[in-house]
Formats: C-alpha cells, sequence, structure tokens
C-alpha cells in the first residue's frame, strides 16, 4: 500500500498542476504522485517556506479514506 500523508497547513504544489491542497486533505492527490525528495521536502522546514506542510498518517487512517 502506498504511504498516505495528511495536510497541516495550505500549500499549492507546483509539482501537480498548481492543485492547492487544503488542511486536511491526503497527500498526494488521487492520480498524482511524489518523489520521496519532494515528500521530505513538506515533511520538514527542508523547503523555501520554512514550513512544515504534511505529516504521515498510519495504514489505519488511510483505509478509512
Amino acid at each position: 500500500m502506498a504511504e498516505k500523508y495528511k495536510v497541516i497547513k495550505r500549500f499549492r504544489e507546483v509539482k501537480h498542476d498548481g492543485h492547492i491542497y487544503k488542511v486536511n486533505d491526503y497527500y498526494p492527490v488521487e492520480g498524482k504522485r511524489a518523489t520521496k525528495a519532494r515528500i521530505a521536502q513538506l515533511l520538514t522546514t527542508n523547503n523555501k517556506e520554512n514550513e512544515v506542510f504534511i505529516v504521515e498518517v498510519g495504514d489505519e487512517v488511510a483505509n478509512d479514506q
């Protein structure tokens, strides 16, 4: 099963045609993929905004989707 992440801060994903992710959305949106490097940027402050945007969610939460 693919790892799932939940958005904790709203952002526009330039890598997904400008898709806007809102708080509590799952990342990546259905039909899109994210690289490990991009996920690492969003999980940490190692990005242009110096903000954490997503957190990893457990399988039990991801299965409820």
